[in-house]
């Protein structure tokens, strides 16, 4: 497993650490790799309850690190053999309780998971974004389907378009969370959360997750999604986009189509 993936099993819990503070958790290969291990053995080991993401540092998430995601681009792989669709497809097979502890930024798949999951505590001062288009690529880990399930269309197509953020409290009132509380009380309030699950019945806990989602259409539109965003990656949008990035100006559309 990536040392920068952390796990703990206590009292039915599994708790998964992004632990890349100085890089904002943002996620490399080995990182995927080590996210799919602990979903895995979360659906397989009965020792485990409910799985709770937290990360250390003042972000959840920053998404795919930059330099190891426009390494992606010139992979000949399939989406489904890369450790990031082992991690989605882990998600979308996962039929116990998910939940989530988010500070500071989740941006792209560090938000996208939380969509993932059953129960999410937000820093109120979290902010939350998903700047696909802002970088030319496409939606993933079934974002196309639940955030627009969550939040409406409209202000789903909005933040997908945009890429602009919005915070704890607003992501709360839209639905996208459970609770919104100060910075320094999210871990204990999902570790709570994550205690109580833990301590329901665990057949019934998991057929109920089972019927409110259709695990093997997330997958299928996982599959989707990633056709979609490999295809992206490698189209002259996307490398006007990185380019810019790295170059830390706007990207100039008005040539690519």
């Amino acid at each position: 497993m990536s040392e920068h993936i952390r796990t703990e099993l206590a009292d039915g819990v599994l708790t998964v650490t992004l632990n890349r503070p100085d890089k904002k958790n943002a996620l490399t290969q080995a990182m995927y790799t080590g996210l799919a291990e602990a979903a895995e053995r979360a659906r397989t080991d009965d020792a485990v309850r409910v799985l709770l993401f937290r990360a250390e540092g003042d972000s959840f998430c920053a998404g795919n690190d930059i330099q190891d995601f426009i390494s992606l681009g010139s992979q000949t792989q399939t989406p489904s053999d890369l450790p990031v669709f082992r991690f989605l497809k882990s998600l979308a097979d996962l039929d116990k309780p998910a939940v989530a502890a988010a500070r500071g930024r989740a941006v792209g798949v560090g938000m996208t998971m939380l969509l993932n999951c059953d129960l999410v505590v937000l820093a109120e001062d979290a902010l939350l974004s998903v700047p696909f288009v802002n970088l030319a690529i496409a939606p993933e880990a079934a974002s196309s389907l639940l955030l627009p399930a969550v939040i409406g269309h409209q202000r789903a197509f909005e933040m997908l378009a945009f890429g602009e953020a919005v915070n704890g409290r607003t992501a709360l009132a839209w639905g996208m969370a459970n609770r919104a509380v100060p910075a320094d009380q999210v871990d204990a309030t999902a570790a709570a959360l994550a205690a109580q699950v833990a301590a329901r019945a665990p057949n019934s806990i998991r057929k109920t997750k089972r019927l409110m989602r259709d695990a093997e259409a997330l997958w299928d539109l996982m599959q989707r999604e990633g056709e979609a965003f490999v295809s992206q990656m490698r189209s002259p949008e996307a490398m006007e986009a990185f380019m810019a990035f790295t170059q830390k100006r706007a990207p100039d559309f008005s040539k690519v189509g």
